[in-house]
């Protein structure tokens, strides 16, 4: 049995339940015979870096349990880049504390810190358990039916379609059009989920851009005028990462992150939502509105899924118990363990983190509408279960009055 600390750490974007992943890793930790203390990175990877650990051996269980349903990252985040140089320093730091167990919770990147402090450990000859808890609002992570903090993000998504319809609807004949921008870089499944506002024949959105499909200006505009003539509005929902067909962003950003990522929205300074407005206004002469929340959908409580916090908490148990019976390398991944028909179940399994690290899980063609600017049944039967029931309105019959 290899006997030691753990450590835990939160990396990138923040979600509504990352720090309920982050507590069921303390808990199970907590009580398993081969880890004595349980540390937290202050700013992931940095507080290694920087000698600035947490104990959370000592914190209390009432304030842990407040934490795990708390929004946000209550470590502290980070999106350092790791180099070749910093690995002594980080190795050091780890054997200082004795810490034997990895965990870090987090999206690609995270994964591929994991990987690379464990694979340099072990060929130090120091023996070191890594594993992952798969977290990102953007649901693009490899191996993995959907992410933790997804189902909250994409509920986000379906009400602010679903209330923001309605202020469409009845403002028309002063707004004809509203381009709503969700975050996710590469994979449309937040934007997809606004699909689940839907009620009633014709309810917004009408028109939804995945990043899975290239942005067709002459289509999306032939659409938008036959939407338009239809409705008398055009709701709009776009991935901040739409691009053409050449590759080039919708939202004409050229500002990179440390990995090489392209910034989307108010980090890119620029947006796809602002040039999709752009456009409308200068081929029709319409007024309109464009809404970018950013980060406020990753970590919004107030419409945070049970199943989400639940899931994420289970798959911070899931890590430690992995990890303490001899599972390195690997991703906990959630898994759909009912049969067609039946109520959701899920479950639980792994992925490796290498592939975790390389390959992103974007939405399959079954998902995605013959023009590609909206969804099938099939997604619909995939997210509902996730962000579970929305409010019912009350709509006027519109019937008009006779003398």
């Amino acid at each position: 049995m290899l006997q030691g600390n753990a450590i835990v750490g939160q990396s990138g974007g923040p979600t509504a339940v990352i720090n309920a992943s982050m507590v069921g890793v303390v808990d199970a930790a907590k009580k398993a015979k081969a880890i004595d203390r349980v540390f937290g990175m202050r700013f992931a990877i940095e507080g290694v870096l920087n000698d600035v650990l947490l104990d959370l051996t000592a914190e209390s269980d009432e304030t842990l349990q407040q934490v795990r349903y708390t929004p946000s990252s209550a470590l502290g985040s980070s999106r350092l880049k790791l180099q070749d140089k910093h690995f002594p320093t980080i190795l050091k730091q780890l054997k200082k504390y004795g810490i034997r167990y990895f965990f870090m919770i987090g999206g690609n990147d995270t994964m591929d810190t994991i990987h690379r402090v464990v694979e340099y450990a072990n060929a130090q000859g120091y023996a070191m358990r890594g594993v992952g808890v798969s977290k990102t609002v953007d649901n693009d992570l490899y191996g993995t039916d959907h992410t933790p903090g997804f189902p909250s993000a994409a509920r986000y998504v379906a009400l602010s379609i679903q209330q923001g319809g309605l202020l469409n609807r009845d403002m028309q004949k002063v707004d004809q059009f509203s381009v709503f921008q969700t975050v996710g870089r590469s994979a449309g499944w937040l934007p997809a989920a606004a699909a689940a506002a839907r009620r009633r024949k014709g309810d917004p959105p009408h028109i939804i851009l995945m990043p899975e499909r290239p942005f067709n200006k002459t289509a999306f505009l032939k659409k938008l005028k036959e939407t338009h003539a239809r409705h008398g509005y055009v709701s709009i929902v776009c991935g901040e990462g739409v691009t053409y067909k050449d590759g080039t962003p919708v939202s004409a950003s050229g500002t990179k992150d440390k990995f090489g990522n392209t910034e989307f929205g108010a980090m890119g300074g620029s947006s796809a939502a602002m040039a999709l407005h752009r456009m409308i206004a200068d081929k029709f002469g319409w007024r309109g509105e464009f809404q970018i929340v950013e980060s406020l959908m990753m970590a919004a409580k107030d419409r945070g899924v049970k199943l989400d916090y639940a899931e994420a908490y289970q798959c911070g148990k899931r890590a430690v118990q992995l990890a303490t019976k001899g599972e390195t390398g690997v991703m906990v991944t959630i898994q759909r363990a009912n049969k067609k028909g039946e109520p959701y179940k899920a479950g639980y399994g792994t992925a490796p983190l290498a592939k975790v690290a390389n390959f992103e899980h974007q939405m399959p063609d079954k998902f995605i509408s013959s023009d590609g600017m909206d969804v099938t049944k099939a997604f619909l039967d995939y997210i509902t279960p996730l962000i579970g029931d929305l409010p019912e309105h009350g709509h006027l019959t519109i019937r008009k009055a006779k003398k």
